[in-house]
Formats: structure tokens, sequence, C-alpha cells
């Protein structure tokens, strides 16, 4: 069995690199015996408050350097880092923070506020670290991140219980619906896939002198455009650090696709983490507005995860620049390696077009049996392997979730998919979005990939919506192009053009703005109360 841990690796690369870059952001850099050193601070800090083996410890952090460092800091002391979406407020932060028995958080001065109204909520809490990012004064309750950071006086750190591959990352995911749910990633687990899909160059079944072997100098310059509290950014920021490689994070706390590409340009970023259509279409717009202004030829790879990533996106990218690779993973973060497609060159993959990862099922919901290629029944992608422990604190949606079929433990976290002749896998999308429109299943992204094709469309999000007569009817809700002009009919007539006619809206509501998260994901519940609360009113 092997025993990897993050915290090792990474200690082993800043021995072997201690000079190299590790992390950026506008102008600061971080080399790996800087993060290294800092990072035993945090720990340090963390130990002193007294946290014992595998307390929680939250970073409630926009992208930035400390956030990293200050994941590697619990990971040295053997504590477990719990990621904070920034977008929530105080009712969702008590949830998260007592769900997880939190016992310290690492926070930007920006929340500073938001937490004074909220700390007797959550007691547990004995130690609060501010980063300091110009928005006001450390608190008197507070420590500052920088003097906790220079604290370890350039001593190793080791936690007292020892470090495992059995020590935890926790990453909360919010899915499409309900609370969020903290997913139990064993560290040699989460490193093994990460390993085993490519995101570092070890032989999964190795252990450390691997790493000490391999890095002979610097890794590929590595930056997540999405947010690092999400598990598309974080799993590739993790994988890249070890390779010996350097995270770089933008300095915008709001997406800037000309801000990116300024810095892929002066940094010569070699790998690019996204997510789907709600990056990619703006990177590529900006791109044919300014031909020549920026240079993207540093880029190897563009990785994408979690929101479909469509064809049309995918070709304009690579007739701007054809010799990276566009590597579309089909994962979650209870599942990673369930499908993926590569496009290069002047061949771009079908939009949710995927091919199985390894050992992959799709069974049918009915029977759990495997489904027949070519059949078009639609059913449950099923990953089996080295898989998250299943939900923190959640004993009934982990057995939902994370089920023994025929003696295999599998993860099945909800997607639907379809399976083509040839052996492909058509992605229809979650099962907990699905709508029932006259007794046919409808799957809302496979019309979104429809209607998001359209010239003229930015983004859509489709919803089911209360009828009569069918049960729920197909709402489109659709954000055009600025200065674009479509009618309901041109959306209708698109979707009807393509797919069979049940799975047309019946409505298109044209929106400013479809208002996805900083992860590229939407709120299905909230559009599908505001799209009623606007059919009502037709």
């Amino acid at each position: 069995m092997t025993n990897w841990n993050f915290a090792d690796i990474w200690e082993t690369i800043a021995e072997c690199i201690p000079e190299a870059n590790a992390l950026i952001q506008d102008k600061r850099t971080i080399s790996w015996s800087e993060m290294d050193h800092r990072a035993d601070g945090i720990a340090k800090w963390l130990l002193d408050l007294g946290l014992q083996k595998q307390d929680k410890v939250a970073q409630y952090l926009y992208n930035c350097p400390e956030y990293l460092e200050s994941v590697f800091g619990v990971l040295k002391a053997g504590l477990v880092p719990v990621n904070t979406n920034y977008r929530y407020y105080e009712e969702e932060l008590v949830y998260l923070w007592d769900n997880a028995d939190t016992m310290a958080v690492v926070f930007h001065g920006s929340f500073t506020e938001r937490i004074e109204s909220i700390r007797k909520s959550v007691p547990k809490i004995r130690g609060w670290l501010f980063v300091d990012d110009g928005s006001g004064p450390c608190p008197d309750w507070a420590t500052p991140y920088e003097e906790a950071a220079k604290s370890s006086m350039n001593e190793r750190v080791a936690a007292p219980w020892g470090r495992s591959g059995d020590d935890l990352y926790l990453l909360y995911t919010g899915g499409t619906t309900g609370m969020p749910k903290g997913v139990m990633w064993r560290q040699d687990d989460l490193f093994y896939r990460l390993a085993s899909e490519g995101i570092s160059p070890y032989n999964p079944d190795g252990d450390i002198s691997d790493v000490r072997a391999a890095i002979s100098g610097p890794g590929p310059v590595c930056m997540p455009a999405c947010p690092l509290m999400h598990g598309t950014g974080s799993f590739t920021a993790l994988g890249m650090l070890a390779q010996g490689g350097s995270v770089i994070t933008l300095q915008k706390r709001n997406f800037d696709p000309a801000e990116l590409l300024e810095v892929v340009t002066e940094k010569k970023v070699n790998v690019l983490s996204i997510v789907g259509d709600a990056f990619a279409k703006p990177i590529l717009q900006t791109l044919e507005a300014n031909p020549g202004r920026y240079d993207i030829s540093s880029l190897l790879a563009i990785i994408s995860s979690g929101v479909m990533w469509s064809e049309h996106t995918k070709e304009g990218l690579l007739k701007i620049h054809p010799n990276m690779i566009l590597l579309d993973a089909f994962s979650s973060s209870e599942a990673i390696g369930m499908g993926a497609s590569f496009s290069s060159g002047n061949q771009a993959s079908d939009t949710a077009k995927f091919s199985l990862g390894a050992n992959v099922k799709v069974l049918d919901p009915d029977t759990l049996e495997e489904v027949v290629p070519g059949s078009g029944v639609a059913g449950m992608v099923a990953l089996p392997g080295r898989n998250p422990l299943g939900y923190y604190k959640d004993e009934a949606k982990t057995e939902s979730t994370f089920r023994v079929i025929n003696g295999v433990r599998y993860v099945i976290p909800g997607d639907f998919a379809s399976i083509e002749a040839d052996g492909s896998i058509h992605l229809l999308g979650r099962g907990s979005v699905c709508i029932n429109t006259g007794g046919e299943k409808v799957y809302p992204e496979e019309v979104e990939e429809v209607i998001k094709d359209l010239d003229d469309v930015q983004d859509c999000v489709v919803v089911g919506i209360p009828d009569d007569k069918f049960g729920e009817s197909i709402t489109a809700v659709v954000e055009l192009k600025p200065g674009k002009n479509l009618s309901q009919e041109d959306i209708i007539n698109a979707v009807k053009s393509r797919l069979a006619g049940y799975k047309a809206p019946k409505r298109v509501h044209f929106v400013q703005s479809i208002g996805r998260a900083p992860n590229g994901k939407v709120d299905y519940a909230r559009h599908k109360k505001e799209s009623t609360e606007w059919a009502e009113k037709q």
C-alpha cells in the first residue's frame, strides 16, 4: 500500500529546488524554500494553539499565495484543511464551520466584519489568522498572518503525531442541491488519483524517493483561473506543486480575461485551469478582439472540469494556438477520472463526448446492470477504485453515493450518461436537476449545449418550471452577447433542429446575466424560482 502525503512531497521538493519559484501573484514571488519555512511558521502557530491530530483548519480566502502556503502549514502539522466559499454569508459560514468542527480559520481582512458578527456562534474556533489585504487593521482577536509565518525561525516543524497517507484532505462541495458536504479524501488516495490521471509525473505506486529522483529543476508554470476554494482549482494546484512547479494566482477578485491573458503572456504560463465555457468564452472573445496583443504560445495545456466546454469554443482557441492540448476532464469533488476528452491541432472533441476512465461503468439506475453501448439508455456513471472515504458526518449521503455493487465499491456522484456504439460516453448531466416533462426525462445540460453553441448567445441555463399539463415545462434562461438580438423562436427552433421536439424549451427568459459563481457553476434552484415567477407574470 502506498503512503503519499502532500506535506512530505512538498518538503522534499523544497530541498531539491530551494530557489525555484513556488508561488506568484503580481509582483510577489515566493521560492520553494521560502514557502517551506513560512509554512513551518503556520504549522507552529497552529500547534501552539493546542490543536490535536486531524483537527480542522479553514481557509476563508480569495486566491492568493497564502492560500496554498497555509494549506502546506496545515498539512505539515498533521491537521486537515477546510475550503470555505468566500461567497458565503453568515448563516452558511456558521453551518460550514460547525459541520466541519473547525478549530482555526485563516481569513482575508475583507471578511473581518462578517466574522465579527458570527464569532459567538462558532465557539469551537480557537484561533483566527488575519491575512492583510489592505482593507483595514488586524482585529485584536486575530493574529497577523505574517507574524505567524515568521515564527518558526527556519526550523522544521513536525507533527507530534507524525504524518501518513491516511491524513485527510477535506473538500466541501455544494453540488447542485442541498447544504455543503465535506468530501473526505485520504491524501494517499487523492495523490494516487491525481498521479493516475497524469497531473503528477510519478508512478502512483511509488514512494517519496521517486520525488527526490525526479525533481532536478523547476516544473511547469500553472495558473488556476478558477477559485482555489473549489476542486478544479485546488486539485490542479496540488498536482502542479507536486511536480515542483509554480502556481500563479490572479490579483483581481473578479474574473478578467484581459488580466489572465496579460499574465499568461508575461509569466509564460504552461498550464491553465478553467471551468468550461464560463471562462473559455470570454478568453476566446478577448483574443479575437485583440489580434496579436497577447502571446499564448507558452501554453502547453488548458484543463477544464466541472462544467461543459463546447466544441465551438475549443475550435476557436485551437485556431489561435493549435499546438496546445485542451483537456476536458469529466470529474467532480468526489470522483476523479470518470472520463476525459482531448483536443489539439485542428481537431476539437465534441461537446459532452468523453472516453471512459479505467474500469468506469455506466449502470442502469433500476437494475444496476451495465448499459449496453449504442442502446441510447441513460445510466449512472460509476467509478471504482481509490475514492474518498465518504462525506464528513453524513452517513446517509455516504451510503447513497458510495455503493458496493457485486462486491465492488463505486462512487456514483449523480452524473447520467449514455454510451455510444464506439464505447465513448455522451454526458447528459446531473440527475438531481433532471426535468420530467410529460413523462419524458430531459437533462438540462444537453439542451444548454445546443443553445450555447449559437453565435449570439453568451450563456444559458435550462430549468423545469411547474406546468399543469406536463408536470414541468422546459424554460431556457438566456444571456445574449452585448448588442446581439435573438427571438424566443430562434432559440426554440435551434434546439428542435438538433434534439427531439420534447426537449425544446416552451419559453425563453432573456436576462442580463446568468450570474455564475466563481467556479463556473450555476444555482439551478434560484433560476427555477425566478423563471417560475417570471412565467406567472407573462
